[in-house]
């Protein structure tokens, strides 16, 4: 029977474990100690937005402590058994945990599998268990969504909501990717523990990637040629333009 692309993607790769749970998260908290400013960065140097609320430990409540707790053990379970580095996350909604994740980049190979990105796949798959899709690409077959059955509703509106209602806390600061994947997730609200400069002393800095982020094109340190062949990359978005029953997100 066919599965869903996280299934055969996600689960061969990570094991099942406690992957794979639910809920919806969306972004949030930011900087000098918060969640907007660089990750890694050796200098924090970045200011909250000018908009974004940060809450210090006090304001919260003493019941969060148990999900700073679970990312920290899922973190020091990945190092002892050499899945990756040092971080962990938990997805929340209502009070529950709907997805964990941790670091498993030397365990599959694949550098994105970060412990949030990990933590939001989980937590996506467990919100929407019957998958849209027919099939894999990675196995050589064409992604098709599956039809519903006549007068049902259509869930993809639902799905477009993503992990909007949840919090997600982490035991380290999040990298660049990770903090764009918690913004497209729509997650509500970001817990971390440890700072920037924390994450920097062991290793992992990120600060140049931000600073990249302000450079032109031109000036980044990876090669981009913007612009190439413009007219032919248009050619979806005209598709997407066009489509009566499109479901932004």
């Amino acid at each position: 029977m066919v599965e869903s692309l996280f299934k055969q993607s996600f689960q061969s790769a990570l094991g099942r474990r406690h992957f794979m749970r639910c809920t919806a998260v969306a972004f949030g908290a930011a900087a000098t100690g918060a969640v907007a400013a660089p990750r890694h960065a050796a200098k924090e140097k970045a200011a909250a937005p000018a908009q974004t609320a940060v809450a210090s430990s006090a304001d919260l409540p003493a019941g969060n402590r148990k999900f700073m707790e679970e990312a920290a053990r899922l973190a020091t379970e990945s190092v002892e058994k050499g899945w990756g580095g040092p971080f962990g996350a938990v997805i929340v909604k209502d009070g529950q945990i709907i997805g964990r994740g941790q670091n498993r980049v030397l365990l599959t190979g694949c550098p994105v599998f970060h412990a949030e990105v990990t933590a939001i796949i989980d937590a996506s798959q467990r919100l929407n268990p019957k998958a849209l899709l027919g099939s894999d690409y990675s196995t050589g077959t064409i992604l098709e969504m599956i039809p519903r059955e006549a007068g049902s509703p259509d869930p993809v509106p639902e799905r477009a909501k993503m992990l909007k209602g949840c919090e997600i806390y982490i035991n380290g600061a999040p990298c660049p990717m990770c903090m764009s994947a918690i913004y497209w997730s729509r997650i509500d609200h970001v817990y971390f523990g440890a700072s920037l400069q924390d994450t920097s002393k062991i290793g992992f800095d990120d600060a140049f990637q931000y600073e990249d982020f302000r450079k032109p094109w031109e000036e980044r340190r990876i090669a981009v040629t913007p612009n190439f062949e413009r007219e032919v990359g248009l050619t979806a978005f005209k598709a997407w333009e066009n489509k009566k029953d499109r479901h932004p997100y």
